[in-house]
């Protein structure tokens, strides 16, 4: 099981995109990390960055996220309907596999401390992470936000930071680190512009003022919509279930006459948190999670060497993933079965003299096929970042140009992806080619194969290099692109072609 560790730090700044897309190039900076979610909020002035990876990978991402922040925001011209008292507000670390809770409140005391000594900012630490009880509620340490807290801070003992000393930095404030469990932050949303309702229902809501367990909540105004908000953390969603939050909130709402105009999920959600909220909303009766399709997916037998999982999300609405991923999986494939020869091979005295040549084919083979599997994700991420700057805001000159960037960088590595997909591909048919004429004869129609699936690869990983070719604006990029893929497939189809010869001659 991979040693996987969520971080979710939210920044305050929700409306300067240039600030956030300078924090999300220091997280993806980082091997081994990979961005999963980004959230910005105009009303509320923050933005939520998710991102999933190994622990120390994830940690430093973290830190690297926090120094960027600590450069371009200053608190002291920060306004916003969120409680905050930092640049960096908070940054939680939340186990997902291979890692316990303990590994990661270890990690987040790693971090406060080096915050605290690099970047000479407070640290506190909250929920599980919390040296003493009166901490573990985000609430509470920033009681005061970033004005009030800048002066307690110092004068205060129970405001004395758990790193670093008790003084704000000069721009960045304090920052708050911890680990906890997946919370889910669920907003609803209300058909009024009354500040003070939609606060009166969040304290009705919320645990510490006698509302549902494991609810935290708060009113917000949304001005720009002329409309307030319900603003909520289900800390514990399996203990108090969205719905439960939602039905309060609403039943409450209603004796005023105020009607709910919709609802959001900010980040990430658990998928067992929404099957909760359609089996109570649809009454089912002996449902069981077992019955979700996904769950039975991986079927038993010979089926478990299927990758069914990858063939539904082929087969969905979704764009992705699609022709890239397919295209590089077909690449994988090839390796697979090229590897596949080698291993059927090697240690036979028919082929004895051919045994230290097809362990350096295995060697390469196994190393493109993993490279190939990667580029099947990186496809997905590829045509994933083209709709995210798609959807960037473009109201101002400032956030067009952004805009404009973003979209030039994600178009050119759409094409640089099917790019890479094609040179592997190539490799993984000249190894196909070798197995083809020295390997195990009893598999030469696998060599066959891996070579008719690398050309198909390559073939649909050039279609997706020049799909992506006219949205770039970089000339020279287009001209040396197209170049490349040219002479990859004119390449690949002369190699395919003569390995096909070779495995016909030697079956018939």
């Amino acid at each position: 099981m991979p040693k996987l560790v969520e971080c979710i730090p939210n920044f305050s700044e929700g409306r300067r995109l240039e600030v956030i897309e300078a924090i999300v190039k220091e997280i993806e900076s980082v091997p081994q990390v990979r961005m999963l979610d980004r959230e910005m909020d105009k009303d509320h002035n923050r933005a939520v960055l998710t991102f999933l990876g190994e622990p120390e990978a994830v940690k430093k991402a973290a830190f690297l996220a926090c120094a960027k922040a600590t450069e371009l925001i200053d608190m002291n011209k920060h306004t916003g309907e969120h409680p905050r008292i930092g640049a960096t507000d908070v940054i939680p670390f939340v186990p997902i596999s291979g890692v316990t809770m303990d590994d990661c409140v270890k990690l987040s005391r790693e971090l406060g401390k080096e915050i605290a000594e690099k970047l000479k900012i407070p640290v506190y630490l909250y929920e599980k992470s919390a040296t003493c009880p009166e901490r573990e509620n985000l609430a509470k340490l920033r009681e005061g936000q970033y004005e009030g807290l800048k002066i307690e801070i110092e004068k205060n003992p129970d405001k004395t930071p758990d790193f670093g000393k008790p003084k704000f930095h000069p721009t960045a404030g304090a920052t708050v680190v911890g680990a906890r469990d997946p919370l889910v932050a669920f907003n609803v949303n209300l058909g009024t512009s009354n500040l003070d309702l939609a606060r009166t229902i969040a304290k009705r809501v919320r645990f510490r003022d006698g509302g549902l367990r494991f609810i935290k909540a708060n009113g917000f105004a949304l001005r720009e919509r002329g409309i307030v908000q319900v603003s909520m953390n289900l800390v514990n969603y399996q203990g108090t279930p969205i719905f439960s939050a939602f039905e309060m909130v609403k039943r409450e709402a209603e004796r005023y006459g105020i009607p709910v105009v919709g609802c959001e999920i900010v980040g990430l959600v658990p998928l067992n948190a929404m099957l909760d909220v359609a089996d109570y909303y649809l009454r089912l009766e002996n449902f069981k999670y077992e019955q979700i399709l996904e769950n039975k997916l991986w079927g038993g037998g010979a089926t478990e060497t299927i990758p069914t999982l990858f063939l539904e999300k082929v087969a969905s609405k979704e764009p992705t993933p699609g022709g890239g991923s397919v295209s590089a999986l077909a690449g994988a494939l090839a390796g697979a079965l090229t590897s596949m020869v080698c291993r059927l091979t090697i240690g036979r005295k028919k082929y004895a003299e051919v045994s230290s040549e097809m362990k350096e084919v295995l060697k390469k083979s196994e190393n493109l096929r993993q490279a190939l599997t990667n580029l099947i994700e990186e496809d997905a991420e590829a045509f994933d970042k083209v709709m995210m700057a798609l959807k960037l805001p473009k109201e101002t000159p400032a956030e067009k140009k952004i805009q404009e960037a973003k979209l030039e960088e994600a178009y050119q590595r759409a094409a640089k992806v099917p790019l890479e997909v094609m040179k592997q591909g190539l490799e993984i048919l000249d190894l196909s080619k070798i197995v083809a004429q020295k390997g195990n004869i009893n598999s030469v129609s696998d060599a066959g194969v891996a070579a008719l699936m690398a050309f198909a690869g390559i073939e649909g990983a050039g279609l997706n290099v020049q799909i992506n070719l006219p949205s770039i604006q970089d000339e020279q990029f287009k001209r040396e692109a197209k170049q490349q893929m040219e002479l990859l497939w004119k390449k690949a189809k002369e190699l395919a072609e003569e390995v096909k010869r070779i495995v016909q001659g030697k079956i018939s």
